[in-house]
């Protein structure tokens, strides 16, 4: 649980967008993970499990409130430091907002193969086993959700 939990708290608040669901969710993961510790193979990798219960859990928890988008942008926190003048902050947010828009559009599969390349540096296999897919299904994820943003920003 100290190894993972921040990197899968991180994981899990910029597919939620929101602290204490992203917090809830995590509680929910890790007490799942510790029910089904037992059944874990020695050989199996301990952080594409982890992620595999956090995805589940999250989707789980986003079909019960009925949510497909975010109450605040996870990837607007923390721009803007005061040096850049207030029109360029202006811009900026308004493309981030564009950008958080169009990303939590994407289905969560992707979305969620996404978040775990680009933000969590994991490999296209512990996303795979994360996912429960294969390693050619988790690159074809984060690609087709790559190319509908590149699509949708290239108007």
């Amino acid at each position: 649980m100290e190894q993972y939990s921040s990197e899968l708290y991180r994981y899990l608040w910029r597919l939620f967008g929101d602290q204490a669901e992203a917090q809830d969710c995590l509680q929910d993961s890790f007490l799942r993970a510790y029910k089904a510790f037992g059944r874990l193979r020695p050989d199996s990798n301990e952080r594409a499990w982890l992620y595999t219960i956090a995805t589940n859990t999250a989707r789980t928890q986003l079909k019960q409130r009925g949510q497909r988008s975010l109450r605040e942008s996870s990837l607007m926190l923390g721009l803007h430091n005061g040096k850049m003048p207030a029109e360029a902050h202006m811009v900026q947010q308004e493309s981030l907002e564009a950008i958080h828009s169009a990303v939590m559009e994407l289905p969560l599969k992707q979305r969620a193969a996404l978040m775990m390349r680009k933000y969590q540096e994991l490999d296209y296999g512990e996303i795979a086993e994360a996912l429960k897919c294969s390693p050619e299904s988790a690159r074809a994820n984060v690609y087709q959700a790559l190319r509908k943003l590149r699509g949708k920003f290239a108007e």
